[in-house]
């Protein structure tokens, strides 16, 4: 990175709320959001919206009538980043550039106007502007009332994190002064979980946590999709505002070998944690926030990684798959939200079914990672100062 970039707002919107106090409060205990609720004659474990949180998804869908026909992952994306701007005192007039992205986009809405179209043969109106994944950043973009560039992408489950790359790039090359990114995904439905069901990665037993991400010696998968988004407010240099200081990205892919899997080695993990520390001695990092899904070779794939890297001196582990789930597209952000409040706060968000030995004493240095299908990582090393 040639410049500093300070993240001077946060909103989201999640199983654990939708404000920073619940939000906090929330992770302070062990509990988990994890709900059984019953998809197509099958039990299976969600992590829905919160109470609150979806009260105001109610209350926004309610004040606009165009924003009843759009689908809650753009609803939740508009949430979010209205929290984050006014967190960071952005105005309307101030033209900052946009990227949300998310893995499935409107997939309640599209689910909807398929099944339709399969008993009529007839689509409607609005199928193709509510479905299409520009509609999430564009939407958001009417919303703020804001002028500037607007891009939606997809890159699995390290969307949101290619959204912060992005929003870096733009500032860096003096083409934006800010720039809100995020991710968003609304995955709780029948074909979204069965696609998940499928590939024979989603919890099946009941237990006290029914998500043991990152417990290594786990004999099954025991993923379980999330919903939720998060943006964050980016602005180029030392800001004296700032929640956290971005001050190293890192990013690999690997060669596809399987539509799904990376290598058991994490290779794609170990490149981009690498560089995105690499003005850094491994020994500064105080702590790292896993993808961590909560599948066997997943989570092992990425700790063999960060062994490679830190050998015996590893830093804190923590995650927040076993408490709120697998977001998809939001993820990223999500667990950059966990790395915030943890540095501001100065305390570690530990895992309660893991002994994981003494807790950092300073959080000062915090990296996070989040990869897609097929090993398309990102880590992103956020710091106090």
């Amino acid at each position: 990175m040639h410049d500093c970039i300070s993240i001077t707002g946060l909103g989201s919107v999640s199983p654990l709320g939708n404000t920073q106090a619940e939000i906090w409060k929330n992770y302070l205990n062990n509990s988990h959001c994890f709900q059984q609720k019953t998809i197509q004659d099958t039990k299976v474990y969600t992590a829905s919206l919160s109470a609150t949180a979806e009260a105001a998804v109610t209350a926004l869908k309610n004040s606009n009538s165009k924003y009843k026909n759009l689908d809650n992952s753009v609803l939740y994306a508009m949430i979010a980043s209205r929290i984050a701007i006014e967190n960071a005192g952005w105005k309307n007039e101030s033209d900052f550039g946009i990227n949300m992205g998310s893995s499935r986009g409107a997939t309640t809405l599209f689910e909807k106007y398929h099944k339709d179209f399969l008993q009529d043969g007839h689509a409607q109106t609005l199928s193709s502007p509510t479905t299409t994944l520009g509609n999430i950043s564009s939407w958001v973009a009417h919303d703020l009332q804001t002028a500037g560039p607007q891009i939606s992408h997809s890159i699995t489950c390290s969307t949101a994190l290619h959204a912060l790359l992005n929003g870096i790039a733009w500032l860096q090359s003096g083409m934006a002064d800010k720039f809100l990114v995020g991710g968003s995904e609304a995955p709780l439905t029948p074909f979204t979980i069965a696609q998940m069901q499928a590939l024979h990665i989603y919890a099946k037993k009941e237990a006290a946590y029914p998500c043991i991400s990152l417990d290594l010696e786990k004999k099954r998968n025991t993923m379980i999709l999330g919903e939720g988004a998060a943006a964050i407010c980016l602005e180029k240099g030392e800001k004296s505002s700032a929640l956290a200081k971005i001050r190293g990205i890192g990013y690999a892919t690997e060669i596809l070998k399987h539509n799904t899997s990376i290598s058991a080695e994490g290779i794609c993990f170990e490149k981009s944690m690498r560089m995105a520390i690499q003005q850094h001695s491994p020994a500064e990092i105080d702590a790292i926030i896993l993808h961590a899904p909560g599948t066997i070779k997943g989570d092992l794939a990425e700790y063999q990684a960060i062994k490679k890297i830190f050998c015996n001196k590893m830093p804190s582990l923590t995650t927040n798959k076993w408490k709120i789930g697998h977001t998809f597209g939001a993820s990223g952000i999500l667990s950059v939200e966990l790395a915030i409040l943890m540095i501001q706060q100065q305390q570690f968000i530990s895992i309660p079914y893991l002994d994981q030995g003494k807790k950092p004493k300073q959080l000062n240095n915090i990296l996070v990672n989040a990869v897609g299908f097929g090993g398309n990582a990102v880590s992103v090393l956020l710091c106090k100062d």
